[in-house]
């Protein structure tokens, strides 16, 4: 719907006077115009010519300019300060024809949705008004028209172009259209499929259900050998899954034949990148993806802010962001979350492959490289690389030590192991890259959803596409303390709760998509892993029997059962001892062997943050408690042996040690 305006509302459409406009039609070739590098560098040299800008300051900006991507030499100018607004859009107007657009003007907002918003905020255009039977369309840059010229006429019909600058279109259409573009993120997913509608119980619900759980344990002693019996079975289930993977893993990979098909075209890759909070990291940041060796015409690395995070938004500004990088600012919607923002950025990509890292990540310069050969290589069934997470403070304290082993074990035996034994993989939060028409078709992310890695990773199972690990290593900071780390697993044992709850809707559906052994895979990683977490104090408690003490179920169990749970506790642990080393050793880490039998003393803390992320359920389910990042600062150095895969994959692996 149109803005009505009252007379004090008309204020001139354009600073510099619509004389200066050119009206194209549907029906009219597309106006003559420069390519971008091209219409950059004539700016550059009108710039020099008429000694507007010193020629080092100019030179410094088209560094960021190079290829024409990401950056334009306009908005570097802007941002940089290098020119103020009035001098160089009177430069534009000279030198193309166009006015400048007053965007303080009212304007129609309904006239964005014939276009789309997403389109106009990747593009910087914005439709604002009809005037005299055209519609006056303000650009960030002059050759946006002749690129966009057969859409826009085809929209609007007659179009009367103008110019403004890009961070006041952006302003202007988030401002307008920011409220329906967060909520077009924030549902992404199919409602069946989604934890959106998960609604936590009433306070009185509450109250009786803790009530009733009470009296049971207390009335009812059977009650607490149930639980027992539970536990013990996950526990034997998860070792019996973790040794079928060890198995699986020793074996040699089948050979692929390669193709040198990836050789004829390189395709665009977009690197997403969340940030929130993050203005010490940033810099940094930018330093470590500018490793990357993937050429840079082909790589769109997209960093995303949220619209409220101007201390981050003000870092990326003084970062020298080079031009292949660009930001992308996410509008407040209902909920704040990683995977709300990934679902805004994706409209803004360019590439046919979708990456994401974290804000600390370092990856291996030939990781982009191996993506795009790996997909090559691979039938359209191949949907999701995952790729390999190390830290880079692997000795810092005890807890960061027990991190790396905890990875190791996970991502260089169990994982692949998973994934030869044909089961769903549940992803890890970096190092991902899809198939972008794959992540699109699947909704891409739940937005509500607070591991949203892995619920997208049995999606992608259900859906009959398959997850491969990537022998490419990423680095990253391991947290060092108990606080944060507990923090942190909290929120992953929160959304393993929510993807398990979300996906078990509809049992039957989810058998026939997965089949048996799927099925009964996502069993003993989702619900096996997080009653092992949840119910571990109770196999704790059988130790008293070693040490000669009490115990409530006395009487109940027979010295044989005894015997029998206590030989499962000595096979669990040395399972797990087996794969952790194994995992070391393949890992490359400078860590002694014998630090392994420590994780028994490290995987209870696992337990508190299940108790924590189950009171979370009940009382706030969708909040997001963010890891703080970049405490530790140190010089990255990668290795040729290191080869392996992310994170919160490996809840399964963490969860299941807690209770031995």
């Amino acid at each position: 719907m149109a803005i009505a305006q009252r007379p004090s509302d008309l204020r001139p459409a354009f600073v510099a006077g619509p004389r200066v406009l050119h009206p194209f039609r549907a029906d009219t070739a597309p106006p003559a115009a420069p390519t971008a590098v091209e219409a950059d560098q004539r700016l550059a040299a009108t710039l020099l010519r008429d000694g507007l800008v010193p020629p080092h300051r100019l030179i410094q900006a088209l560094t960021h300019v190079k290829d024409g991507q990401g950056h334009r030499l306009v908005d570097v100018l802007l941002e940089r300060e290098v020119m103020g607004e009035g001098p160089l859009f009177a430069t534009l107007q000279r030198q193309t024809g166009l006015g400048r657009a007053n965007l303080v003007a009212a304007f129609d907002p309904s006239l964005i949705d014939q276009l789309g918003a997403s389109f106009c905020l990747a593009e910087r255009l914005v439709p604002l008004r009809r005037m005299g039977g055209a519609t006056l369309i303000a650009a960030g840059h002059p050759d946006s028209f002749a690129r966009h010229h057969h859409r826009l006429a085809q929209v609007f019909g007659k179009v009367l172009p103008s110019l403004a600058p890009s961070a006041q279109i952006e302003a202007r259409i988030l401002a307008a259209r920011g409220p329906a573009m967060a909520q077009a993120a924030e549902t992404t997913v199919a409602l069946d499929l989604s934890c959106r509608s998960y609604t936590k119980p009433s306070p009185s619900t509450l109250r009786l259900w803790a009530v009733g759980a009470a009296l049971s344990l207390l009335v009812f002693k059977p009650l607490l050998a149930v639980l027992a019996l539970c536990a013990v079975l996950t526990l034997a289930l998860s070792t019996g899954l973790k040794l079928a993977a060890l198995i699986a893993s020793l074996r040699p990979a089948p050979p692929q034949a390669p193709n040198p098909a990836h050789l004829a075209r390189l395709p665009t890759v977009s690197i997403l990148v969340a940030l929130y909070r993050e203005s010490d990291i940033a810099a940094r940041l930018v330093q470590r993806l500018g490793r990357l060796d993937y050429p840079r015409a082909l790589l769109d690395v997209v960093l995303v802010v949220e619209e409220d995070d101007s201390l981050t938004r003000q870092a990326l500004l003084r970062a020298d962001l080079p031009g292949w990088m660009r930001v992308v600012v996410t509008p407040a919607g209902r909920v704040k979350t990683k995977p709300r923002a990934l679902n805004h950025a994706l409209t803004q990509c360019k590439g046919t492959i979708v990456g994401v890292y974290d804000a600390e990540d370092a990856p291996a310069p030939d990781q982009i490289a191996q993506v795009v050969n790996r997909f090559a290589q691979r039938g359209p069934q191949v949907a999701c690389l995952q790729g390999a997470l190390d830290f880079y403070n692997p000795t810092k304290t005890w807890l960061s030590r027990c991190f790396t082993l905890e990875y190791a074990a996970w991502f260089r035996v169990i994982l692949p192991g998973l994934q030869r034994l044909g089961l769903p993989l549940p992803l890890g939060g970096t190092t991902l890259f899809f198939r972008r028409e794959v992540l699109e078709k699947l909704g891409a992310w739940d937005a509500y959803n607070v591991t949203e890695d892995a619920d997208l990773g049995i999606r992608l199972a259900r859906c009959g596409y398959r997850t491969e690990i990537l022998p490419s290593t990423t680095l990253e900071e391991a947290t060092c303390h108990a606080r944060p780390w507990v923090k942190q697993r909290s929120r992953w044992v929160k959304g393993y709760m929510m993807t398990y709850l979300t996906h078990m809707r509809d049992p039957a559906r989810l058998y026939r998509d997965l089949g048996l052994r799927g099925f009964a895979g996502f069993q003993i990683l989702f619900l096996g892993s997080i009653a092992q977490a949840l119910l571990a104090p109770v196999l704790w408690s059988f130790w008293a029997f070693c040490l000669g003490l009490g115990h409530p179920l006395s009487g109940i169990i027979a010295p044989q059962a005894l015997h029998g749970l206590t030989l499962a506790f000595v096979t669990c642990e040395v399972v797990s001892i087996a794969v952790g080393i194994l995992g070391l050793k393949r890992s490359g880490q400078n860590i002694a062997a014998l630090w392994v039998p420590t994780l028994a003393l490290y995987f209870p803390l696992q337990t508190l943050a299940a108790y924590k992320a189950a009171y979370e359920m009940l009382v706030n389910p969708f909040f997001w408690d963010k890891t703080s990042h970049g405490a530790f600062h140190q010089a990255t150095t990668f290795s040729a042996a290191s080869t392996l895969p992310h994170r919160r994959a490996g809840v399964f692996h963490r969860l299941s040690r807690c209770a031995s």
